[in-house]
């Protein structure tokens, strides 16, 4: 058992079931492990026993914590109560913030209602008072500098791709403090999120509202009305938005916004199968990141250079987990980016946009261009003795294409 959660557990033994604070008590120690273990998720499942498992989710894996035996609605209504959610409502979703935390990590609640009573979920995310530049994201160098340069034109769409938890968000915080850093006069910086997960000084934050009628379409179309100049966008989710987020940097406003896409030359293949026209995208987008995160190794690892370890990777050496007691005995300690930068204008890239062209033509081109894809940059991580082979195939599901 890693020391920290021998340390909870040993902390939750030593509470009372029967005591009035009980609940209190366990949500607090809860919260606090989750901060201390720099987990970005804390799940709190009830089970058929009537117990609750509670997992955290670090480095972008889970892991078992406690099963907590009595008490799991009371645990769950003590979270809600924090969040400000409705403790009588047990069967529907809810969502809220834990505020004032005093520590500069923000929480956000999700309960949600399953057989075996309210499952919830707390997710922190960096204090906005930690705001994390461009520099401090560990982009490759002929990445960041491709950055800058999309940033500091007037007009376009930078679209940052990848799945759920590849830190779409983080980059797009990180380029509106760019944008900020670079002006030389005040400007008009506006955001619609769901949900906001960081406040930057200096921009208007709006959070979306569906059930209110408040939807990404009905905020851009009145956002366009307020004067901006950039507007970050949380995601495209369908057609039309991704039409107005269009037609907006065609319009000369800068936009920034994510989409869920495996790689970035498939944002541009699912772009155009939602029936956006091809010069409109080659004319509205400045460049697609496509990223990942993969877990770094701690100092405990150990190099090899044993066919089995490299599992057919055209590299030369790797390194292996090992696991010590300041990994939590997981061998990985923090996350890596790895970032695809397809720029959509160069002259290859923007004939296969304009020709319909097949992902995997748009990709070719793309490379053709000077465009590191991801498999290649988690090869140079192996090497560096950053990451492991099979961490790099857990996240990018593959393993090496030998065309």
């Amino acid at each position: 058992m890693p020391p920290l959660t021998e340390s909870l557990f040993d902390r939750l033994q030593h509470l009372d079931p029967q005591s009035e604070r009980f609940a209190v008590d366990v949500v607090q120690l809860l919260l606090d492990h989750a901060r201390q273990s720099r987990a970005s998720d804390l799940h709190l499942i009830p089970n058929a026993k009537k117990q609750l498992d509670v997992l955290c989710r670090t480095d972008g894996l889970l892991h078992p914590v406690a099963c907590i035996q009595s008490a799991a609605s009371n645990i769950v209504s003590r979270l809600k109560v924090l969040a400000e959610l409705l403790t009588y409502r047990n069967d529907l979703p809810q969502e809220g913030r834990i505020r004032n935390t005093g520590d500069g990590v923000e929480m956000r609640v999700s309960t949600f209602p399953t057989v075996h009573g309210e499952k919830a979920v707390v997710r922190l995310f960096v204090g906005s008072g930690k705001f994390l530049q461009l520099e401090d994201l560990r982009f490759p160098a002929d990445v960041l500098t491709q950055c800058n340069q999309w940033l500091a034109q007037p007009q376009g769409v930078l679209l940052v791709s990848g799945p759920a938890g590849a830190g779409k968000t983080t980059t797009l915080y990180a380029a509106l403090r760019q944008i900020q850093l670079q002006s030389l006069t005040p400007r008009s910086l506006c955001s619609l999120e769901d949900p906001v997960e960081a406040l930057v000084p200096g921009v208007a934050q709006s959070q979306m509202n569906p059930q209110a009628g408040f939807t990404y379409e009905v905020g851009l179309k009145s956002l366009l009305r307020q004067d901006p100049e950039v507007l970050m966008v949380g995601e495209i989710r369908d057609k039309v938005t991704a039409e107005i987020v269009f037609q907006a940097s065609l319009t000369g406003h800068q936009v920034l916004t994510t989409f869920h896409a495996g790689r970035a030359a498939e944002a541009c293949g699912r772009l155009l199968d939602m029936g956006i026209e091809p010069y409109i995208i080659k004319s509205g987008l400045l460049g697609i990141l496509g990223q990942r995160l993969v877990r770094t190794l701690c100092s405990c690892r150990r190099e090899s250079t044993a066919e089995a370890d490299l599992i057919g990777w055209p590299v030369q050496r790797a390194s292996v987990a090992v696991g010590c007691p300041e990994c939590g005995l997981t061998g990985y300690k923090g996350r890596l980016p790895l970032v695809e930068a397809l720029a959509a204008r160069d002259g290859s890239v923007g004939a296969a946009l304009l020709r319909r062209a097949s992902v995997q033509e748009i990709d070719r081109a793309a490379i053709e261009a000077g465009m590191i894809p991801l498999q290649r940059r988690a090869a140079d991580a192996i090497e560096a003795g950053l990451t492991t082979v099979p961490e790099a195939i857990r996240v990018l599901g593959i393993s090496w294409d030998h065309d």
